[in-house]
């Protein structure tokens, strides 16, 4: 997929230079339309997102409903199972150590590590359409409209257009965030209508628009915290020193339109996390993440803290994830891993395609352009971006998601660069006006190529390469093993073994929010005597044992008087209850 983006893009540079006026009676209609359209920016707004909603729900016969594979997938989803059944975390299971896995904690309370905001989108869908999946959908569509909704304020209404269309197609429907559980759309919803409502609030003190920045606000406190704390610092330093201004507004127009909504969500914002976190870990100021690190954790969250001595493991599988991040933390500290994250922002957010409106500024701008040139509104953008890479560049582990505040600011530029580009004419020629014209044409091109990438036999990368057209990871058998499960009368137990140095990213042990209740209850082989206990406390369930680490991972009837089972037993049970698992 990165030689056919980047061969078209050569392509379209290639006839700019040589024939840019082909195809322009066909563009010059297109974008009389498209005008139209945009000049009605509600209806743009709506249009964005029922697009992102339209395309992914039929690309579902190509890219199905996902099944979770990562371990954050399943502690958002034990998340949402908990907001689903009306609560806000769930006690500890008398068999905790049985069940302890990552992403999540036992103590004080079962609940997931992470803030709530993913969680409540994924309980969303269980609540409206009985499945996680479609609040990922839905959010998707949420996305792709604000961040058109906050371009708007920044670029004239048919660039802003544009940007939304590119969110679609690049953010909206093929990557990981709409095609698993654990993705960033509530921190890029989170950062638009933050830096969508700054403009809004500057031009007419409305309290809808101080409202939404609130909101924006309050949707970065749940979803990504550190970096939405340093994605809002300098819209708070911007939008107080005009209010203070002498261009500002009158302390009585600001007050009750600006400050007073403003501190109103912030207050209730800090009062429901405060509440959240006192019924998760006991203590208000205590985020679960905390728990977390202080029960399993080595390595600090940021590169200013010290390592700390490991704590004492129940599990093995747990003890060689968590032993390994200490190496994260120091390749994290050298200037490798700066490089390393700056190619994973690269990566998904531009890629070839929206990476070349912003190198071909070296040739489109004029000759002696200098920063003061530079439009204010550019380098405030330019301001906030620099800011959060730079809190990125401080924290320990990164996915592609951490940066989410910022998808509307990266196509923010290149939007702005497209706007400077489409004027550059090469002999005379309007050479930058056919790769402006070109963009959204690529972008479909590959939209349509990732979308059949399946029966074309284009390769993909999986998650842990970071790309806006990745496949999902490679599925390790626990759904399949659980849907047969599920089909089997009565409650079931799966006791879990082992073998040294399983990989930890296939992790089995996941439970949702009832584990008593559970139709099938999956938990860790320990000692003899640990499990005996484990065993009387499901006395009623069928119980099971699952050897993870044969290929293909092995099911069959538990016994509990020797913890092991006929290698003939196991081959009639998973040829005849299980098919061919």
């Amino acid at each position: 997929m990165l030689l056919i983006e980047s061969i078209l893009v050569l392509a379209a540079l290639v006839v700019a230079l040589t024939f840019p006026s082909v195809g322009s009676r066909w563009f010059e209609k297109l974008e009389r339309r498209f005008s139209r359209l945009a000049r009605q920016r509600t209806l743009s707004v709506v249009a964005v997102g029922l697009l992102a909603l339209a395309l992914r729900a039929a690309l579902l016969p190509v890219l199905p409903i996902p099944e979770p594979i990562v371990h954050d997938e399943f502690a958002y989803l034990l998340a949402a199972d908990t907001y689903a059944h009306g609560r806000l975390t769930n006690p500890t299971h008398p068999m905790w150590v049985h069940f302890e896995s990552f992403g999540i904690i036992q103590q004080p309370s079962y609940q997931c590590i992470a803030q709530p905001a993913q969680g409540m989108i994924l309980a969303a869908g269980e609540i409206l359409f009985h499945h996680a999946f479609w609040g990922v959908w839905l959010a998707a569509g949420l996305m792709c409209a604000a961040i058109c909704w906050m371009l708007q304020g920044w670029l004239p209404p048919r660039w802003a257009l544009l940007g939304g269309l590119l969110a679609v197609l690049r953010f909206g429907t093929l990557t990981y965030w709409t095609n698993s559980y654990w993705g960033g759309t509530a921190g890029a919803i989170g950062g638009a209508l933050v830096l969508g409502a700054l403009p809004r609030i500057k031009s007419s003190q409305r309290i809808r628009d101080a409202l939404l920045m609130g909101l924006g606000l309050a949707i970065l406190a749940n979803s990504r915290p550190y970096e939405g704390f340093v994605f809002s610092l300098p819209v708070a330093v911007l939008l107080f020193a005009w209010m203070l201004g002498k261009h500002g507004p009158a302390l009585k127009t600001s007050f009750p339109r600006v400050i007073m909504p403003l501190c109103l969500v912030l207050a209730a914002t800090m009062a429901g996390i405060g509440y959240y976190c006192w019924r998760v870990t006991g203590n208000p100021f205590l985020m679960p993440y905390q728990v977390e690190r202080q029960t399993y954790g080595a390595a600090p969250y940021f590169l200013w803290q010290p390592m700390g001595p490991p704590p004492l493991y129940h599990h093995a599988v747990m003890r060689d994830m968590y032993v390994n991040l200490p190496q994260v933390y120091r390749f994290a500290r050298s200037p490798l891993g700066l490089l390393a994250k700056t190619y994973r922002v690269w990566s998904f957010y531009l890629w070839p395609a929206l990476t070349f409106p912003l190198l071909m500024l070296l040739v489109a701008l004029p000759y002696g352009f200098s920063w003061r040139q530079i439009r204010k509104r550019t380098r405030f953008l330019l301001l906030i971006f620099v800011t959060v890479l730079a809190g990125l560049a401080l924290e320990t582990f990164y996915e592609a998601h951490y940066a989410s505040p910022l998808t509307g600011v990266i196509l923010a530029f290149v939007l702005l660069a497209l706007r400077q580009l489409h004027l550059w004419r090469f002999r005379g020629k309007p050479s930058g006006l056919f790769l402006v014209r070109a963009l959204p044409v690529i972008c479909v091109a590959m939209f349509v190529l990732r979308a059949g990438a399946g029966p074309l036999h284009i390769p993909l990368t999986e998650y842990y390469v970071p790309a806006w057209y990745q496949a999902s990871s490679k599925s390790f058998g626990r759904a399949a093993i659980l849907r047969e499960l599920n089909q089997v009368p009565g409650k079931q137990l799966v006791v879990v073994r082992y073998q040294p140095k399983h990989p930890p990213f296939e992790e089995w042990v996941y439970n949702g929010a009832d584990i008593d209740a559970a139709k099938v209850v999956w938990a860790r082989e320990m000692t003899p005597d640990e499990n005996e206990g484990l065993l009387k406390y499901f006395s009623d369930r069928r119980v099971w044992l699952l050897e993870a680490d044969e290929k293909p991972p092995r099911i069959s009837p538990y016994d509990k008087t020797l913890g092991i089972t006929d290698a003939v037993g196991r081959a009639i049970v998973a040829r005849n209850v299980f098919g061919p698992i």
